[in-house]
């Protein structure tokens, strides 16, 4: 069995309710994974969008969540988790709006691909005081034992 990373809001390519956007409500989708290596110790979740700031001429990378050190005894996050209910031990790290917590998909042009991408580690990382992406990524390399991405899409009308 692979690791696996799926959301009951939408499929895997598909686009993203409104509701998980800056045009509707701003909650964070459910997610549920499965398929755990064995010796996970953590996962680490991030969400970011490659299109920015346009599809037809990306220029960087948005991130839109950090999320390390989730005990593998978790099998997802609920839909709309605010930052002081994630699952005991987890910590949350800065997304490109210097905050912490989900950050929805508002893309100024066209339609943007937004990677959930989980990871599981063979450590539990040490607290690493609101770090970015970069940095969570750094601090993680060679301990990945498997990783898992799902894929959705929006575009403002």
């Amino acid at each position: 069995m692979s690791l696996t990373l799926q959301s009951s809001a939408f499929p895997n390519q598909g686009e993203i309710p409104r509701r998980y956007t800056c045009d509707g409500e701003e909650r964070s989708p459910p997610l549920a994974w499965s398929g755990l290596p064995e010796g996970t110790k953590s996962l680490v979740l991030i969400v970011d969008d490659p299109d920015a700031p346009d599809p037809t001429a990306p220029r960087r990378t948005w991130v839109h969540w950090v999320l390390y050190n989730i005990p593998p005894s978790a099998a997802g996050l609920p839909e709309g988790m605010p930052p002081r209910a994630f699952p005991k031990g987890a910590l949350p790290g800065l997304n490109d709006w210097q905050r912490t917590g989900y950050g929805g998909p508002c893309p100024p042009i066209g339609r943007h691909r937004y990677f959930h991408k989980l990871y599981a580690l063979d450590i539990v990382l040490p607290d690493l005081d609101r770090p970015t992406k970069a940095v969570v990524e750094k601090a993680m390399k060679g301990h990945i034992l498997a990783q898992a991405e799902l894929v959705g899409t929006y575009e403002r009308s």
